[in-house]
C-alpha cells in the first residue's frame, strides 16, 4: 500500500540523513523575526511580513527543490547540503514557473471570493424585506460552493509538480499535467495521502497558532516587562522553528517516498 510503504520509509531515511532538517529550519529561522517583531513593534512587524511574503514567492521554490533532491537521495542513500544546493538551482526555473500558476490560482481565488463576499453582503443586509435578496445570497452560496470544490480538486490533482520536476525530470507545464495523470491513475492513494497531509497539517498549524498567540504582548503567559515580553516572543519563534523543521522534513521526505511509488511502472498501490 502506497501511503503506509511510504510512511514506513521516512522515518528510516531521515534519521540515516538528519541533515535533512538543516534546510528547512533555516527557512523557518529566516520567518522567525517578524514573530519577534509583532512583539516589539506590531506595525514594523506587518512590514517585515509583508516583505518576507512577496520575497518567499521567490525563494520557496528553491528549497521546494532543494528538499525534494534530498529527499529523493536521503530514500536511497546519504545525502548532503551540497544535494540541496545543486537541486536547488538546477530545477529552480522550472519550480518557480509552477510556482507562480499557484499562486496566481490563489490569487484568483482569493479575488473572486472577496467579490463573492461583496455581493452576498449587499444581499444580505441591503435587501430587508427578505425577497430577491436571499435569492442573490444562495445562488452566490452555491456558486462559491462550487468555486471551492474546484479549487480543491486543481490542488488535489497538481500537488505533486514539485516531485515531477526534480524527481521525474520535467518541466514546468509537463510536471503539472504528470501530476495531473498519477494522482488520475492512482486516485484512492492520492486521497489517502492528502486526507493524512491535511490532519497534521491541521495539527502543525494549531501548534503555529498557539505558538504565535503565546509570543503576542497580551499573552498571559509572557511576562509583562518589555525585556520578558521580547525574551519570551524569541524563545517560542525558536521552538516554533524546531517544530516546523521537524513537520517540514517529515513530510518533505513523505511526499517524494510516496510519489516515487505512484510514478513507477509497478506502483499500481492503493491505501
Amino acid at each position: 500500500m502506497a501511503v503506509l510503504n511510504a510512511l514506513r520509509e521516512t522515518p528510516g531515511a531521515l534519521l540515516r540523513n538528519p541533515v535533512v532538517f538543516v534546510p528547512v529550519l533555516v527557512l523557518m529561522l529566516f520567518q522567525a523575526p517578524q514573530m519577534v517583531l509583532q512583539t516589539v513593534n506590531p506595525l514594523l512587524g506587518s512590514v517585515v511580513s509583508l516583505a518576507l511574503s512577496l520575497l518567499f514567492i521567490f525563494v520557496t521554490p528553491f528549497f521546494q527543490a532543494g528538499l525534494i533532491g534530498m529527499a529523493d537521495e536521503a530514500l536511497d542513500g546519504p545525502t548532503s547540503i551540497g544535494r540541496f544546493l545543486s537541486a536547488g538551482k538546477a530545477n529552480y526555473v522550472s519550480v518557480l514557473v509552477a510556482y507562480l500558476v499557484l499562486v496566481a490560482v490563489n490569487f484568483a481565488v482569493g479575488f473572486v471570493g472577496f467579490v463573492g463576499a461583496i455581493f452576498g453582503g449587499v444581499a444580505l443586509f441591503g435587501d430587508a424585506s427578505g425577497g430577491p435578496g436571499l435569492a442573490v445570497l444562495a445562488v452566490v452560496g452555491v456558486v462559491a460552493a462550487v468555486g471551492v470544490l474546484a479549487y480543491l480538486l486543481f490542488v488535489f490533482f497538481v500537488q505533486f509538480y514539485g516531485q515531477a520536476i526534480v524527481v521525474s525530470g520535467l518541466d514546468a507545464v509537463a510536471a503539472l499535467k504528470h501530476s495531473v495523470s498519477v494522482v488520475r491513475n492512482h486516485l484512492l492513494s492520492a486521497f489517502g495521502y492528502s486526507v493524512l497531509v491535511g490532519v497534521f497539517g491541521a495539527v502543525a498549524g494549531g501548534v503555529f497558532v498557539l505558538g504565535a498567540s503565546l509570543a503576542t504582548p497580551q499573552s498571559p503567559h509572557l511576562v509583562a516587562a518589555p525585556q520578558g515580553t521580547l525574551l519570551g516572543a524569541v524563545v517560542v519563534a525558536a521552538l516554533l522553528a524546531v517544530v516546523g523543521s521537524l513537520f517540514g522534513s517529515f513530510f518533505g521526505v513523505f511526499s517524494v517516498a510516496f510519489y516515487r511509488r505512484i510514478d513507477t511502472g509497478v506502483g499500481r498501490e492503493t491505501v
